[in-house]
């Protein structure tokens, strides 16, 4: 089709078959895509810091040539993928992360340019043998994890889709034999392509928004398997069979509409800033969709929000950091004074918070009892090499008892692993 460009030197099936002998094995404590395994910021490591020393955790290693962007880094098998911009160019690049040394780098396209921060903005997806990424432009890869080599690429130009202002920003989601991802546009929104070859499997020909930055999640909902996306005018279910519209509610977006939905049982809970705020709804057998409320509790603008215990944590625009309660939505708590906006990554019962402007890390336990902090430290060395507009974007992950962080070119990795813990 059009849309791919499939590299035939070796032949897909001969780079296939070559790169399943040396195939990446997902693990438990591995962070393989966008807001973890499940993508829903949830991980299953245990063993960790519940309390930091002065002056925060140990560094392990600084890898000082990430490029530009605002990509995070996806683990899985002893290595980490992260997207940034080298001269000019988009490129892939995979790093050991035991020893924080270059494994291997691989430029799929040109650099997004942007005065708010120029390079990928986008979390790369782990899937087996390969790794799917998407740029800032909008070229869609897939390449072998054990080289970097080609196995396809797309262009979500060619499949309809206009790039937003702040550039292609979602991160990829693999499901079964697809991989999904949100072109916009007049021939369908989101777009579900053959993950081995890059050949369409369906478009969401029923929703035709353009795209702005959230990712898509996998859901049942009400007994039906399905793909939930959060568009700048709508929230959506679409069909996994073949895109077709389950179910809608409308979305007052405006400017950007980033975070990624949170589904919690037949409910699904969407959030964006510019002043929009949060909304929750109830999804039935049929597709009705029945709002439980609409408010100004959390206005999160890009760091992300998470679902604990029946209560929703994250930045609010304006307000804070805040708790609010999922069923109700109503606000447990805010916290203003401790630290300023930023993103959240969560992992072994913890909150790991990082402030844009001042590259402060703070860890938190997240209680509806109140702000409980457990630690902090600020970002040193931070980049050279960040536009006068640009921040600290990128969303903390935590992985194999590390800590990694952001800033640019710089990637740092923390040891947040609790000794004690540790098996004899």
């Amino acid at each position: 089709m059009r849309s791919i460009r499939l590299l035939q030197a070796l032949g897909v099936c001969g780079v296939l078959a070559a790169a399943t002998l040396g195939a990446t094995h997902v693990a438990a404590d591995d962070w393989p895509q966008f807001r973890g395994p499940s993508r829903d910021l949830s991980s299953n490591e245990q063993g960790l810091l519940k309390e930091w020393p002065v002056g925060g955790p140990p560094r392990a290693w600084l890898f000082q040539d990430c490029g530009v962007g605002y990509g995070g880094p996806a683990i899985a098998d002893g290595r980490l993928y992260v997207l940034g911009g080298r001269s000019g160019a988009a490129t892939l690049i995979a790093i050991d992360t035991g020893t924080g040394q270059e494994v291997w780098s691989r430029r799929l396209g040109q650099e997004y340019d942007n005065a708010w921060g120029n390079g990928p903005r986008s979390t790369p997806t782990v899937d087996g043998d390969r790794v799917y990424c998407l740029t800032g432009r909008g070229d869609l890869a897939c390449v072998a994890a054990a080289d970097g080599s080609v196995v396809w690429q797309a262009s979500m130009q060619e499949l309809g889709g206009s790039i937003p202002v702040w550039g292609y920003s979602e991160s990829p989601l693999v499901d079964g034999g697809t991989v999904l991802c949100t072109p916009g546009g007049p021939e369908g929104s989101v777009a579900a392509l053959d993950k081995l070859t890059g050949e369409v499997r369906w478009r969401s020909t029923d929703v035709t928004s353009p795209a702005h930055y959230a990712s898509i999640v996998p859901a049942t909902l009400a007994g039906t398997p399905q793909y939930v996306q959060l568009l700048p005018d709508r929230l959506v279910g679409l069909a996994k069979a073949d895109g077709a519209l389950l179910w809608e509610a409308a979305w007052p977006g405006r400017v950007a509409v980033v975070p990624t939905p949170i589904v919690d049982g037949d409910r699904v809970y969407a959030t964006s800033g510019y002043g929009v705020g949060s909304m929750l709804v109830t999804v039935d057998a049929g597709g009705g969709v029945k709002q439980q409320y609409a408010n100004k509790v959390m206005k999160n603008h890009h760091g992300g929000v998470i679902l604990l215990g029946g209560h929703v944590y994250g930045h609010s625009d304006r307000v804070g950091w805040v708790c609010q309660h999922l069923v109700t939505g109503d606000r447990v708590w805010r916290e203003r004074s401790a630290l300023e906006k930023g993103s959240l990554g969560y992992a072994d019962g913890m909150l790991y918070l990082l402030g844009e402007a001042t590259g402060d890390v703070v860890l938190v336990r997240p209680t509806p009892e109140g702000w409980q902090e457990r630690g902090r430290f600020t970002l040193d060395p931070q980049t050279k090499i960040r536009k006068q507009r640009g921040a600290i974007w990128t969303h903390p992950v935590v992985a194999g008892g590390r800590l990694y962080l952001r800033d640019q070119d710089l990637l740092y990795c923390y040891d947040v692993r609790d000794p004690a813990a540790a098996t004899p």
